[in-house]
């Protein structure tokens, strides 16, 4: 009787084993690789899997570019300034990030979108042969003639690149671009961008205010780290209208900075620039009738902004005045700084008014270019400060504040922002002018700036004072002639000038700084 089985044995499974092959997507190297004549005794050695042999190879084979000794990455720390003092901000990555230009970004694009696009193949199960896929679509599409063809996708369009900044295809663009937005909201479809629940509860136009800008072309913003005032559940109204003053920084301040700045030049100007930091004293008007009247001076609406009634003190030379007491110094905490053509990317100010033609309101917004944090200056600070300062420069107690018009080379510089809202000041130029008197050695040097106008007058004798010079600065000295000061615009009266370095104050200030610890 014959068996059933071949040969009298039982099917066995077995599982495919299927070898995994890893693409190496790189591209091959531009040179040919260079062969090494190396004694082939085996493996058995194990010396080929040593950590020594590579380095021996490294050693021996030597480099056929040039490369200094860091191999390109600057790995000695000994240059940096402020390294080894705990500041890592040297051999950080640069803040702001500066932007890319429009002609450089196709430069920049990753290696995985270059070449030809790899079309996904289709889902095929694990653990199954490719050719067997590739068979059963070929059977396929012959066996049947009438199936449509897949129809191959005709390649996207590239964007074109962003054409250079107020050249007048970019400003085409950015009109065409107004007219799609306000085609696609006229409808009323307003979506919130990640709120989809959210609705639409009214609109005004957002525009810039060009009326106000003032003459440095751009607003400030300043925090204060603490209170300045004591705690209370009421509001006071004059940190609505208080005044900062900022302090001229000594030589010794000056000397400290332009070290910092020429170490930074020297680094190749690697990391952030170092700041300039400013110490400012902090005014607070002496009532709160006192900073009511201010802001009704400055309000534009008021049609007795005009009248002298408003203001709440006198002054024997000045009449009317707006009296401010100082109320403790401050210090730069943190600063960051733009620029004209960055002061709309951080940071905007916005306005709320009456639309001028009737329909509604309208937003304003205007643009800050500096962003300032401020702390009490502490006890040993002010001692610093106050050592490093003159002995005759002393601290003002009281400013008596009267406003005034703006003069007209305020309002020329207004003007330049209005008409071009990312106007720069134009970099100053030097013109010596040299005295006809040979007797007299002195020579002036006056600074303009491109459109011929004084900006100020330096004077150098080599007779008296040698190697000394005087600064005599055209505006404040016109406001001098004017006024009979030096304040332009604004007078300042020194009552109770107070000695920080005597034995008396020192009670005061231990007081201050406790108050700023609390």
């Amino acid at each position: 009787m014959a068996s059933s089985s071949r040969g009298g044995r039982d099917h066995v499974h077995q599982d495919y084993i299927a070898r995994i092959r890893y693409s190496n997507a790189l591209p091959p190297p531009p040179n040919p690789p260079k062969l090494l004549d190396m004694p082939s005794t085996g493996l058995l050695d194990s010396q080929y899997t040593t950590p020594a042999f590579a380095s021996r190879i490294a050693r021996e084979q030597t480099l056929n570019i040039e490369a200094d000794a860091e191999m390109g990455m600057h790995l000695d720390l000994v240059g940096l300034p402020g390294v080894f003092d705990g500041d890592d901000s040297v051999v950080e990555i640069t803040t702001p990030v500066p932007l890319v230009h429009p002609n450089d970004a196709p430069l920049l694009r990753p290696l995985h979108s270059l070449g030809k696009p790899r079309v996904n193949e289709g889902g095929v199960s694990f653990l199954r042969r490719t050719e067997y896929t590739a068979a059963m679509n070929t059977r396929k599409s012959a066996a049947n003639p009438f199936m449509p063809q897949p129809k191959r996708q005709a390649p996207k369009k590239r964007a074109s690149p962003e054409p250079v900044r107020d050249s007048p295809a970019y400003i085409k663009r950015k009109i065409d671009e107004s007219f799609v937005a306000a085609k696609r909201f006229r409808d009323g479809h307003f979506k919130h961008p990640s709120r989809k629940t959210a609705k639409l509860q009214g609109s005004m136009p957002l525009l810039p205010d060009l009326e106000a800008f003032p003459d440095s072309g751009a607003y400030v913003t300043i925090k204060f780290a603490n209170n300045p005032v004591p705690k209370s559940t009421v509001y006071d109204s004059r940190m609505a209208a208080g005044i900062l003053r900022p302090l001229e920084r000594t030589e010794d301040e000056e000397a400290a900075y332009e070290a910092a700045l020429a170490d930074w030049e020297e680094s190749g100007r690697r990391g952030p620039q170092p700041p300039l930091s400013t110490n400012y004293d902090f005014y607070l008007a002496d009532g709160p009738s006192t900073a009511s009247n201010f802001h009704k001076k400055l309000d534009l609406s008021n049609p007795d902004r005009d009248d002298d009634e408003l203001y709440t003190n006198r002054n024997a030379s000045s009449g009317g005045v707006f009296s401010y007491k100082r109320l403790r110094a401050y210090e730069t905490a943190k600063e960051t700084e733009l620029d004209h053509q960055t002061k709309y990317n951080e940071e905007l100010l916005f306005t709320l008014a009456e639309n001028p033609d009737g329909r509604g309101q309208v937003a304003y917004y205007l643009p800050v270019m500096q962003r300032t944090t401020l702390q009490a200056q502490r006890a040993k600070n002010i001692a610093r400060t106050v050592g490093m300062r003159d002995e005759q420069d002393n601290v003002i107690d009281q400013l008596d504040i009267r406003i005034d018009e703006p003069t007209q080379d305020m309002l020329d510089a207004i003007q330049l922002y209005k008409d071009n809202p990312e106007y720069s000041v134009p970099p100053q130029e030097e013109i010596i002018v040299e005295g006809e008197d040979d007797d007299d050695d002195e020579e002036m040097i006056e600074e303009v700036d491109v459109e011929g106008h004084v900006a100020a007058r330096r004077g150098h004798s080599d007779d008296d004072n040698e190697g000394q010079e005087r600064f005599v600065d055209a505006d404040a000295d016109a406001d001098a002639d004017e006024d009979g000061d030096g304040f332009d615009g604004h007078n300042a009266t020194q009552v109770a000038p107070r000695d920080f370095g005597g034995d008396d104050d020192e009670d005061e200030d231990d007081a201050e700084g406790e108050e700023d610890e609390d």
